[in-house]
């Protein structure tokens, strides 16, 4: 029993070897021009550390002089400071000094290269045109953009081209994208635009914008041909599947979440369901229980068995695509096929920490990946926390409903502070809907993965999805439920003291569950524990409250525009007397249904969708059933089908044209873009709707979209502005593309810029805002200020009010 209990602990001793080696990950790649001196002093450390470990073995003989009748003795002396324990700690000190200095070196000999591909894409100020393989899904992101990672080869700046190796993100809109061009992983494609930083530590040398859109110069061949037709074989055998189930079965199966719409998107997020549709450990190992057990099965000896799994699982990346969670699940799971065939089966923890210790040395920049982060965390807690729990919750409750309910709850006190960094908010029947959901996820996996290989045999294939779909139509089903109950979300605080404040707050929880009733120190414990938790959650409904029903009292009374905080999109509410305009609608629908809620709105008169990208349309859903009058620009298919579900609930739709007026109350607004059947100008960005509307207690403001330079331009030559302006919403939420001599004719006294935090755009741009400084404009952003709030004074002047200062 105590030499289990010595291994045990021995084991355990990866876990600050993993942790220091994901600190030195994260300074270096934060640093980077720092991690060459970083890692020379982390490998003198680990010498250092080796050099005293080893000298605990050293010994010498002291021989005394023979003496008549006895024998020689020989005495050998060692030095011992401080036994066993000062040597363990030593080997810990060698193993996570050597891991962290691998990583930095890692991240050091990588710089120079890294350093002279950002300085050829951005340091230019030109447009480039890359060749590059595609290595990861093409995922749509919250503005309605295509994006995908690629392996750049070459790089061509005007007549210069070079050849180049390193990483990239590309972005492109959809409608420079042909169907069935065989964009896919795998792929070689041409693509040409404008190159951007990306956010401090991503793997990411740049962000290519690819304004010209890409093409495909090769399609995916060999095994990534395959893998990219099973999946999309798979897409097809569910398209003919009605309601969300058919676009859950992809996710779950495969990680394809091509076919989830917003709404069922932001219905998973809300009931924290979000995890199932990303292929994670689970899915790796039961792919590789499956596969093990086939070949026991048949009779396979221990290495075939061993074999036969770690080929499953190769084959099972390789079809879903190497995502950080699905390589870190898979190391785990490599790792412990190799402890089964050296026949030592390790530990779990011992386990995450070698396989996370792997991956990032052979890959830095995995230390600042959110997705990565929440694997390893849930995979965490689910060994060290959930039988406690579990025991904890069978003092109150059946054990298997204890057990049943210790996963969820375990992976959700893991994994909430890491998710609050996204939004500031805290799903309150999560813990419920993964109980109900949770069985049903293996079901869809297992159906849905033998739907995606039986692509050969049609027949099948159909049958097995529609199984498949049955399990994943539950799925949905919970998370509409849960997700539109009163008060599904919880707002909490944001960024780094909102996440530090939810893990405390879920240890308090987790030890009211786990420690035992009995003992004085215990009891002290968990009355402590419990006292956190009950001012934690009073505070936090207290501050739900102040952003929904009692929200009213903190706004201005006065206030005749408003910039709700949205994130990274565009919601702005105009009043005048009892009439109220929004603006577009943001991203997704709770933030505006917050903002609608706080400031007491229940009825938009005047609902303007200036164009259709999902940052501006995304919280239609919100303003379902209670739009008078819509005014719209030009739509696409996906346009036309949103303002179409709208025209059902009631609303009137009227296209926008340039020279259309109407009254807001007592203000007026006036359409000055597009232009009419514009050939120039059909859809998408440079056809937004541009608004002036003044009057009615409105200052003068001009709305100008997401136009660029080249429609702005053409805005200013066609007369119709009609400057100076109160306000000027900055086009485009801040982005370089505009155009300097409009902003100087508008004469703006306040500049407010739409815009999300952290965005990976690096919106507002410096060169927008050198801009705005020369015009003489206060600039009121949203970023920083959260909601803003702006009204015409009694002396003609316009007074702002910020959420974030007053």
């Amino acid at each position: 029993m105590g030499r289990a209990a010595t291994s045990r602990r021995a084991l355990l001793h990866l876990a600050p070897v993993a942790g220091s080696g994901w600190a030195a990950a994260a300074v270096a790649i934060l640093a980077p021009d720092a991690a060459a001196a970083i890692a020379a002093a982390l490998w003198s450390t680990a010498l250092a550390a080796c050099a005293l470990l080893l000298g605990r073995h050293r010994s010498w003989r002291s021989t005394h002089p023979p003496v008549a009748g006895l024998r020689q003795r020989t005495r050998v002396r060692r030095w011992r400071p401080g036994g066993a324990d000062v040597r363990r700690v030593l080997v810990v000190i060698v193993l996570a000094a050597a891991a962290s200095a691998a990583v930095a070196s890692h991240v050091a000999s990588a710089e120079p290269a890294r350093e002279a591909l950002r300085e050829l894409a951005v340091g230019g100020g030109r447009a480039i045109e890359v060749r590059a393989e595609v290595i990861g899904k093409v995922e749509r992101r919250a503005d309605g953009s295509l994006a995908f990672d690629a392996r750049v080869f070459t790089l061509s700046r005007g007549d210069e081209v070079h050849a180049v190796r390193g990483e990239a993100v590309v972005r492109v809109a959809p409608q420079d994208l042909q169907a069935g061009d065989g964009l896919d992983v795998g792929a070689l494609v041409d693509a040409e635009g404008t190159a951007t930083p990306p956010r401090a530590g991503e793997r990411a040398v740049f962000v290519l914008w690819a304004s010209r859109g890409v093409e495909v110069a090769r399609a995916p061949a060999g095994a990534a041909a395959v893998a990219a037709g099973l999946r999309q074989n798979l897409l097809g055998a569910v398209a003919g599947l009605p309601g969300n189930g058919a676009a859950l079965v992809p996710g779950l199966a495969v990680g394809d979440t091509s076919l989830v719409t917003a709404g069922l998107d932001a219905a998973m997020k809300e009931s924290s369901l979000s995890h199932l549709t990303a292929v994670s450990g689970a899915n790796c190992a039961l792919v590789v229980g499956i596969a093990f057990t086939v070949a026991a099965l048949v009779g396979a000896s221990r290495v075939q068995r061993v074999i036969a799994g770690l080929t499953a699982l190769a084959g099972f990346v390789l079809l879903v695509t190497p995502e950080p969670s699905v390589v870190r699940a898979a190391a785990m799971a490599a790792i412990a096929m190799l402890a089964v065939l050296l026949g030592r089966t390790g530990a779990g923890i011992a386990l995450l920490s070698l396989a996370v210790t792997v991956l990032l040395v052979a890959d830095p920049w995995l230390a600042a990946s959110l997705g990565f982060a929440l694997s390893v965390a849930a995979t965490a807690s689910l060994l060290l926390v959930a039988r406690p729990l579990a025991a904890g919750l069978a003092r109150a409750m059946p054990r298997p409903l204890a057990l049943a309910l210790a996963v969820p709850v375990a992976a959700q006190l893991a994994c909430g502070p890491l998710l609050v960094l996204i939004e500031p908010a805290v799903p309150l029947y999560g813990v419920v809907a993964n109980l109900l959901a949770g069985p049903a996820a293996p079901v869809t996996t297992v159906l849905g993965l033998a739907a995606c290989l039986s692509a050969p045999l049609a027949w099948l294939q159909s049958g097995l999805a529609a199984l498949a779909w049955v399990p994943a139509s539950w799925i949905a089903a919970t998370a509409t439920t849960l997700s539109d109950l009163p008060a599904a979300r919880l707002p909490w605080w944001e960024g780094l003291p909102g996440a530090v404040a939810l893990a405390v707050v879920g240890t308090a929880v987790g030890s009211v569950i786990a420690l035992p009733r009995r003992g004085r120190r215990t009891r002290r414990a968990r009355a402590l524990a419990g006292t956190l938790v009950a001012t934690a959650a009073g505070v936090a409904i207290g501050a739900a409250a102040l952003t929904s029903i009692a929200g009213r009292w903190t706004l201005p009374s006065e206030w005749t525009v408003l910039a709700c905080d949205v994130g990274q999109g565009d919601a702005l509410l105009l009043r005048s007397g009892d009439a109220v305009a929004l603006i577009d609608t943001g991203p997704e629908p709770e933030p505006l249904a917050a903002c609608l809620s706080r400031t007491g709105v229940e009825h938009i008169d005047l609902l303007v969708l200036t164009h259709f990208d999902l940052d501006h349309v995304g919280g239609l859903a919100a303003v379902q059933g209670r739009v008078g009058t819509v005014l719209h620009g030009p739509a696409d298919a996906e346009g036309a089908a949103a303002i179409e579900a709208l025209r059902t609930r009631g609303a009137s739709l009227v296209p926008a044209a340039a020279g259309m007026t109407g009254g807001l109350g007592a203000a007026r607004w006036r359409v000055l873009w597009p232009p009419a059947a514009s050939r120039a100008f059909p859809e998408g960005n440079d056809a937004s709707v541009v608004l002036d509307v003044r009057g009615g207690g409105i200052p003068p403001i001009l709305l100008l979209g997401d136009l660029s330079a080249s429609p702005q331009r053409a805005l200013a030559a066609a007369g119709s502005l009609a400057p100076p302006y109160g306000i000027v919403k900055v086009a485009h939420h801040g982005s370089a593309d505009q155009d300097a001599a409009l902003y100087a004719a508008l004469q703006p006294a306040i500049a407010l810029v739409t815009v999300g935090s952290d965005n990976d755009y690096g919106h507002p741009r410096q060169e927008i805002l050198d801009t705005l400084q020369q015009t003489g404009a206060r600039v009121a952003r949203t970023d920083r200020d959260g909601a803003i709030a702006l009204w015409w004074t009694s002396e003609r002047t316009v007074a702002v009010w910020r959420d974030r200062g007053g």
